[in-house]
């Protein structure tokens, strides 16, 4: 019971996030999620063909793993079609294959294809662009993903309210509830810089840059790749452009691959777990669905301290005093927006209230995660030696 193989098999298939999201919010990201596993199997197999096929064909289910495919081209650049590296680790640059370049190109080029030939013969391609990429929805989704964005808004309608209270923002200037009315639409910041799609755009790539960076001139084999695939989808989650809260499970899941190999990860996948699963609250909002979504995050969250726990128990506690405080503070917010919240004058004034605490407060967590994770990156030794890899 003890065993890792048999730990990450929970932590996968049992993964809290992704239960109440494909079996009571209903979605269909499972099996979506087991294109990406098989993916990178594949590469952590050596057959990159296989690989690469694969998530072509996810990509083409949900354009949202797009997040992570800066993560897969480089990978596959790196160590497929460069055949081999110099003594001290660096690239052989005379090792190129551009036999290999055009394999890759051409799957890809046939999943395109057989993906969206049919919209391109009958001029629909415009039509599927603007509706993969709804620009006009605004900045945030009506509930916030706990994301960069989440605590900006947070600031900024701080500044706004202190400006009215001390008569230094122009009441008729200040939009009402622009950003906490629960529509999906666009809106302007009061004090703050307003964010545009592009500005959006540019911050995702930069967070993104030093996790590729890395990839390239520190490459760790497959494992390297994993670290840097999480890193990718945790930059788009922080800094993308109308982000929805349920995509920090593609960082979630496949961080679960490494928890069960290094107490740094494990650590790491802790916080990251439970804050990104705790903003999933929200989606179960009827009164029924309390005692379920409390209950099954429960028996989620203790297996997972208790099993990596039971995994490092040599290495020590996974946490240290600061992380237990901030996951232990998770309890009474949860108090305070499910059951004090509903009984207190600021229901009918301020209804967005819970949701924006929800949200600040697990965006700390998940910038936290992101943050040490990016540290374990740079600093970390690779897992194990290459000729095992």
């Amino acid at each position: 019971m003890e065993s890792p193989l048999f730990v990450l098999a929970v932590l996968l298939l049992w993964n809290f996030g992704l239960l109440i999201v494909d079996h009571i919010h209903f979605q269909y990201n499972g099996f979506l999620f087991g294109l990406m596993l098989l993916s990178i199997a594949r590469l952590f197999q050596k057959r990159h063909l296989e690989g690469a096929f694969l998530f072509a064909v996810l990509l083409h289910f949900k354009h949202i793993y797009l997040y992570v495919a800066p993560a897969y081209a480089m990978y596959l650049f790196r160590s497929y079609c460069f055949t081999a590296n110099n003594p001290d680790g660096s690239l052989k640059w005379r090792s190129f294959s551009i036999l290999r370049l055009a394999a890759l190109g051409l799957i890809v080029s046939l999943v395109s294809a057989l993906s969206l030939g049919p919209f391109i013969a009958w001029g629909q391609l415009p039509q599927i662009l603007s509706r993969l990429f709804p620009f006009k929805r605004g900045l945030c989704h009506a509930y916030w993903a706990p994301n960069f964005w989440a605590v900006y808004n947070a600031v900024d309608k701080t500044f706004t309210v202190i400006g009215l209270k001390y008569k230094l923002l122009d009441p008729a200037k200040v939009p009402k509830a622009a950003m906490t009315g629960g529509l999906v639409q666009e809106f302007q910041h009061a004090v703050l810089p307003s964010v545009t799609p592009l500005v959006a755009l540019a911050c995702t790539a930069l967070s993104m840059l030093p996790s590729i960076f890395c990839l390239w001139f520190k490459p760790q084999g497959p494992r390297g790749f994993l670290r840097c695939l999480v890193l990718c989808a945790l930059s788009s989650f922080m800094f993308g452009w109308h982000v929805h809260e349920k995509a920090i499970l593609l960082a979630i899941l496949p961080l679960s691959l490494l928890s069960v190999e290094r107490s740094r990860d494990a650590s790491i996948y802790l916080v990251l777990s439970t804050a990104g699963h705790f903003s999933l609250f929200p989606l179960l909002f009827t009164a029924p669905e309390l005692p379920i979504k409390i209950l099954l995050m429960l028996l989620f969250t203790v297996y997972s301290f208790s099993s990596l726990n039971a995994i490092f128990r040599r290495r020590g506690p996974l946490l240290n005093w600061l992380e237990t405080i901030y996951l232990i503070g998770l309890i009474p917010l949860e108090i305070f927006c499910e059951v004090a919240f509903p009984f207190t004058t600021w229901k009918l004034k301020f209804p967005f209230l819970p949701l924006l605490l929800t949200s600040v407060y697990c965006a700390v967590g998940i910038l936290y995660a992101w943050l040490k994770l990016y540290v374990s990156a740079f600093v970390g030794q690779p897992a194990v030696r290459q000729k095992e890899e």
